[in-house]
């Protein structure tokens, strides 16, 4: 379970979030939507422990990272967390099989399960005879697809999705946000998608608004 309890963070003494209360279950697949600077990116990094807040409480299976070093957290984000980002960030220099291991060689997990697991993932996401490819040779809408891929690799327990669509015209953003719920639903993962979108925020099972106040829906 993810736990989000009371949340605060302010910058420069102004207040962005306030009280934010969330419970989410494995199988959840959530959208968090709101006005411009209402402090959604803000949430989305301290769900990722790439930022710590002034107030509350964060944990992921019991575990409250909130309170863990760097280097315990580091380690957390590596076993249980997986990313999808607007920019993708696939790295040009290695194939689509070994972007997608990358998640598996950072746990020490490398050689043929790695690859293997990687293989597998990108057929999943319909790109698996192109495995040993490289990035240069893909589409935008390609290129999300195998950035879905890597994050599920490692079989995350919470995946988070940062206006995973931005960068893509629309027919291919309605296919990456139908290809990354019914993948985070298969996984049995947490999902949780921030977008300013109202059509991206529909692809998920229930769509959450923050406000000054907290979350709501």
């Amino acid at each position: 379970m993810l736990e989000i309890d009371h949340l605060c963070r302010s910058f420069q003494g102004r207040s962005v979030l306030r009280d934010v209360c969330l419970r989410l279950q494995p199988g959840d697949y959530v959208a968090i939507v709101g006005a411009s600077g209402v402090g959604k990116s803000t949430l989305l990094n301290l769900i990722a422990g790439l930022d710590r807040p002034d107030g509350g409480r964060l944990s992921l299976d019991g575990v409250a990272y909130d309170a863990l070093d760097e280097d315990a957290l580091t380690r957390l984000r590596r076993a249980r967390f997986g990313f999808v980002f607007q920019a993708f960030h696939i790295l040009p220099h290695l194939t689509l099989r070994q972007n997608v291991a990358l998640p598996l060689w950072l746990q020490g997990r490398g050689g043929a399960e790695a690859d293997a697991a990687a293989w597998a993932l990108l057929e999943e996401v319909g790109l698996g005879a192109r495995a040993d490819g490289w990035p240069r040779e893909l589409s935008g809408g390609e290129l999300q697809r195998v950035a879905i891929a890597r994050a599920l690799v490692h079989r995350p327990r919470l995946v988070l999705a940062d206006e995973p669509t931005g960068n893509l015209d629309p027919d291919n953003g309605a296919r990456v946000l139908s290809l990354l719920a019914e993948r985070v639903r298969a996984s049995g993962a947490i999902g949780v998608l921030v977008t300013h979108s109202a059509e991206a925020a529909a692809s998920a099972d229930r769509v959450l608004r923050l406000t000054p106040d907290g979350l709501t829906g």
